[in-house]
């Protein structure tokens, strides 16, 4: 892939796509129908533009729809051209951006800024969880937050997430899965596995024992014990660590409670990292789907 490819979409570019409101909304309209309107409720093809933001009535069962109904952006009484900025702004910049820097930069209160940070997070969570790791897989678990006083190792910190990459033929990673979980025992091994790991797949992990049963079955299983200098589940580790630095270096840490959406904004990132100006358009989809 050329360098070209990788450039972000540029702040001057972005202006010149969306200049108003009405450019924001031709656009978001050729997203949610790309083939023409299409009523919801009953299949009409043809549709009257009603006066207001965005709104649009079927010319035949006369039900009235609009272009953020049934998207992440539903109900919101913001101007599309702020979405579409905050929407630049989280894929622009690949250290993320917090809700006080983001109600500053496009001109909205802290508490408007972290509801659409809310928002734009559920749509990278749920496009992610289309899609399933196949292959070699490595996989393990790793704790987040304040550590524990007396804790070495596993339950170091105080918050488990369990960590799963696809790797490619030569080894480097494809696609990452992070799911924060109440613990690290058998059945909750089982329901990551089953939920986010294709049968067949070549599971490796470390020699902890609760990953023996899950993957016994339906995975060909690959385990060492932990080695600091072995190059068994490296690049997992790596992502790890570089996963806790973008929370705690951008977001300063976070609670158990929105520790999730944190995870599936860097695991978003990690998956697209190499879309360049396209991310813009992909995280657009992610919140009209």
């Amino acid at each position: 892939m050329s360098k070209r490819t990788r450039k972000t979409l540029s702040f001057y570019k972005f202006v010149e796509r969306f200049p108003n409101e009405e450019a924001c909304r031709e656009y978001l309209y050729s997203f949610k129908w790309k083939d023409g309107f299409v009523c919801p409720v009953c299949g009409n093809q043809h549709c009257y533009t009603l006066k207001g933001f965005g709104r649009y009535q079927c010319t035949k069962c006369r039900h009235q729809t609009s272009l953020t109904a049934n998207t992440i952006m539903h109900s919101t009484h913001l101007p599309l051209h702020k979405w579409f900025w905050a929407i630049y702004l989280v894929s622009c910049d690949k250290r993320g951006i917090s809700a006080l820097a983001l109600s500053g930069k496009i001109e909205v209160s802290y508490k408007s800024a972290w509801y659409m940070l809310k928002r734009i997070r559920e749509a990278m969570r749920m496009r992610d969880a289309h899609y399933t790791l196949c292959g070699v897989v490595e996989l393990d678990d790793s704790y987040f937050g304040a550590k524990i006083k007396g804790n070495r190792g596993r339950k170091a910190g105080n918050q488990g997430v369990f960590v799963a990459v696809s790797m490619s033929k030569e080894h480097t990673p494809i696609y990452l899965k992070m799911q924060v979980t109440d613990n690290i025992q058998i059945p909750s091994v089982q329901n990551f596995v089953t939920n986010n790991i294709a049968p067949g797949s070549t599971v490796q992990t470390d020699s902890f024992r609760s990953y023996i049963k899950p993957l016994a079955k339906n995975y060909i299983h690959e385990s060492e014990d932990f080695n600091p200098n072995s190059k068994h589940l490296k690049w997992l580790h790596q992502i790890i660590a570089n996963a806790k630095a973008f929370i705690n270096g951008t977001y300063h840490g976070t609670s158990t409670k929105h520790l999730q959406m944190y995870l599936s904004e860097f695991c978003f990132r990690f998956n697209r990292r190499s879309f360049g100006g396209k991310i813009f358009d992909r995280l657009l989809v992610a919140m009209v789907g």
